[in-house]
């Protein structure tokens, strides 16, 4: 896709739960750096930060008794790459990315890092196009499945105790794959297997969002490494 017609960017829009005043602000924001005139770094390095800001203080409004570190990998797991670029998935933003002619053969447009970019030009695009008030809720409804999914339980979640448990006795970390992807758009579940290659261990989970399939296989790698240990 060279250009973007009015029709995808109002579909787009509608799912982004906003209309752009500035239209270019909006094209630019899926600009990739590849690709012919302005792309979209300046408005990804405003939205990056953006975003953290609102997740930051939606988690310390929310859980008011955590401490700091707790809040630390509440924030990491919401705004980390592989979970911005889920939430561009959800979005189908692959659909509308201008790419340069390499990324577009290489597959770039589905590329975890170009994904988690794009969403966070176009955070800054909202930022600079509405009020601050306004681009905090339409960005904070973008990752409500990501925020609602969060828990300071499962801040010290199943991925980050196995993390713990391997690098306590010095081996690698595990590996997650997603295996298969079952349903359509927005009703999607992941299959997901957490690989421990120097233990040739692998454990298998399903979840609504990658990251749950994800923290359910840890959790049996977890039960698996345990009963193998006897710790």
């Amino acid at each position: 896709m060279s250009t973007i017609s009015k029709a995808a960017l109002a579909t787009l829009q509608r799912r982004l739960g906003y209309e752009f005043s500035d239209q270019a602000l909006m094209i630019r924001a899926l600009t990739h750096r590849s690709a012919v005139g302005e792309h979209n770094e300046r408005l990804e390095f405003l939205g990056d930060a953006f975003i953290g800001f609102i997740v930051a203080q939606i988690f310390f409004d929310r859980f008011p008794d955590v401490d700091e570190g707790t809040l630390s990998r509440l924030r990491a797991s919401v705004v980390s790459g592989r979970a911005l670029a889920q939430v561009a998935r959800q979005l189908d933003l692959s659909d509308f990315l201008l790419l340069g002619e390499s990324e577009r053969k290489s597959g770039g447009r589905h590329r975890d890092s170009i994904l988690a970019d794009a969403l966070e030009a176009l955070a800054g695009a909202v930022m600079m196009d509405a009020t601050h008030t306004e681009a905090q809720t339409v960005v904070a409804r973008w990752l409500a499945e990501s925020l609602d999914a969060a828990s300071p339980n499962a801040a010290a979640d199943a991925k980050t105790r196995l993390q713990e448990w391997l690098q306590a006795r010095g081996e690698p970390l595990p590996e997650y794959q997603v295996i298969e992807v079952l349903g359509q758009d927005h009703k999607q579940s992941f299959r997901v297997e957490c690989v421990l290659p120097c233990r040739k261990l692998a454990t298998e989970a399903v979840g609504t969002a990658r990251r749950r399939a994800e923290q359910a296989a840890a959790e049996l790698m977890l039960g698996k490494l345990t009963g193998v240990s006897g710790d």
